[in-house]
């Protein structure tokens, strides 16, 4: 087999859609009994021999409250019934009542996407 340029090793990988490449890499790091993960530098205490800090679990749940309705409070109360699938009394309650959750225990992308449309509203939000 004709020995290649790095030139002509990096065009052929360009060929290669990412699934392919994974697989090459597997199979590299299988044959050469390497890995190609990235050295990760220690720093700080742990480098000194103290025992390393525990991992932060990341928040999973989030809930959306609503501090203030701002000057648009009939479109806040909209914007609560959307999100809600409140009645007209039950949202206009949950205005009224501000602070006050208005999704609890939502994924992060439901909390955002709620926590836009009270803001675009005029609301005043905060996610917890």
């Amino acid at each position: 087999m004709a020995k290649l340029s790095t030139e002509e090793l990096l065009d052929a990988f360009k060929e290669l859609t990412l699934i392919e490449l994974s697989e090459f890499v597997k199979k590299f790091e299988e044959t050469f009994e390497v890995t190609a993960a990235a050295p990760v530098a220690v720093a700080g205490p742990a480098a000194a021999g103290a025992a390393p800090a525990e991992e932060v679990e990341e928040q999973t749940a989030f809930d959306v409250v609503l501090e203030a309705a701002g000057e648009k409070k009939i479109q806040v109360i909209k914007v609560v019934r959307e999100l809600t699938s409140l009645g007209l009394g039950e949202a206009k309650a949950v205005v009224d009542g501000a602070p006050k959750a208005v999704l609890e225990g939502v994924t992060k992308e439901a909390a955002d996407k709620g926590k836009a449309a009270l803001e675009e509203a005029g609301a005043t939000v905060t996610l917890k």
